[in-house]
Order: C-alpha cells, then sequence, then structure tokens
C-alpha cells in the first residue's frame, strides 16, 4: 500500500483529503506545518506528499527546498495543493522539486489525475 502524507494547516483540508486518499487505497499520515513535515519524513518517508503552499512555522516552499536537499531514497513525490494559481507560482515550485500541482478545492478526480500523473496511482 502506498503512503501519502498530508501537509496543510487546515485541518478541514486535511480531512478531506485523508478521505479521498484512503478510498484511493494510500495509507495517510498528516502534519500540519512544512516543519511538522519534515520530521515526520526523517522517520519514514512517503511515497507522495499533498503539500500546502502557506503555512505558518515552515511554508510549503521552504519544506519542499528543505526537503530536496534530503538524501531521500526513493525520492518522494510532492504534489503541491494551494490556491495560488499564478503561472510564478506554479513555476517557483516546480523549479524547487514539485512533480505536479493542484488547485483548491480539489475533489477525487482530480486528486486521482494528478496521483496518476506522478506515477504513484
Amino acid at each position: 500500500m502506498k503512503s501519502c502524507l498530508v501537509v496543510d494547516d487546515s485541518k478541514v483540508i486535511r480531512k478531506v483529503a485523508r478521505h479521498i486518499l484512503e478510498g484511493l487505497d494510500f495509507t495517510v499520515s498528516e502534519a500540519g506545518d512544512g516543519q511538522e513535515a519534515l520530521d515526520a519524513c526523517r522517520s519514514k518517508m512517503p511515497d507522495v506528499i499533498l503539500l500546502d503552499w502557506n503555512m505558518p512555522v515552515m511554508s510549503g516552499m521552504d519544506f519542499l527546498r528543505a526537503l530536496r536537499t534530503t538524501d531521500a531514497a526513493p525520492r518522494p513525490k510532492v504534489v503541491f495543493c494551494t490556491t495560488e494559481n499564478g503561472v510564478a507560482h506554479i513555476r517557483a515550485a516546480i523549479d524547487a522539486g514539485a512533480d505536479e500541482y493542484v488547485m483548491k478545492p480539489f475533489d477525487r478526480e482530480t486528486l486521482a489525475s494528478k496521483l496518476q500523473i506522478v506515477g504513484v496511482a
């Protein structure tokens, strides 16, 4: 079974994502900010990370940059999940090492499609 770490400061978003991901046969863990997510990855690296952009303590971009400097093998897929939809934001996320990008609000079909694109569904 594939594993997914949902990183978002919103409990509601984490709950919705967990429901969708468990329906897609993922084992789901959660983090409320980038630092919590980094700590979780150090103890057990997930197959994929669903990552929010704007969070307290450590933003999604700061987390992604820190994650991509680790020697994680295999390297987890990262799907940014955010309300930031400008081309500059998308390009910055991809340049920082994100594998895909999904807009909030998202539904099961959209998330499943993005997970298939990155090769984990």
